[in-house]
């Protein structure tokens, strides 16, 4: 408008501002040019922590929660905030954790539950030697293969979710035990299923 010929009393009516205004806007641009109009938002205050320290976060939960004295190996962002405040000397709110563990590719996750005894070197033996011949010998004998397995239920604490890297489901190794009530179930290849329960635990003299 000022380039066009206009009043600066006109302008601040037209703009619906007062002149003083059109002045504050008019000074700087004789002085530097129309760009000096441009916005110059602010950076926003200093990040707290580092990229490097952040790549470093990982690293520490890794360790588990036990690690960092907590009860039970899960995270929550209450306890990941305790970790970088001890780690780092920084105190994060905990809802700004759950944003940096996003940023980190860490999500919220209910945890797999493995038997400590569980023998993964013997399971992939049984697939590739044993298994193949069960079948053949059921085939050859016409006999049915029944896949059998106990569960016990227990009055344990379920599962809470914790923090673990996006697509790698955290795995909590507990040792079971074969108290209170159990339940037996067969399955065939052909869906049919068989169960027995008991009030003790089952062993072969029940099979």
């Amino acid at each position: 408008m000022k380039q066009q010929g206009w009043l600066q009393k006109d302008i601040a009516d037209a703009l619906d501002v007062s002149k003083e205004v059109v002045s504050r806007w008019l000074r700087p641009v004789r002085d530097l040019g129309v760009e000096a109009l441009l916005s110059h938002p602010g950076s926003g205050p200093l990040p707290k922590l580092t990229a490097t320290q952040k790549g470093m976060i990982p690293e520490f939960l890794w360790h588990g929660a036990e690690a960092y004295g907590c009860r039970g190996d899960v995270w929550t962002c209450a306890r990941i905030a305790r970790v970088i405040e001890e780690e780092f000397g920084v105190h994060y709110h905990k809802d700004h954790v759950g944003r940096l563990l996003k940023e980190l590719c860490w999500t919220p996750q209910v945890p797999i539950k493995r038997a400590i005894q569980r023998d993964e070197q013997a399971i992939e033996r049984w697939r590739a030697e044993i298994w193949p011949d069960l079948q053949q010998r059921a085939r050859r004998e016409r006999r049915t293969l029944v896949f059998v397995d106990e569960s016990g239920f227990y009055l344990l604490p379920g599962v809470v979710k914790t923090y673990a890297p996006k697509g790698q489901t955290l795995i909590l190794r507990a040792k079971l035990t074969r108290d209170n009530l159990s339940v037996m179930g067969g399955m065939t290849s052909l869906g049919k299923i068989y169960t027995l329960v008991r009030q003790e635990a089952l062993n072969g003299l029940y099979i």
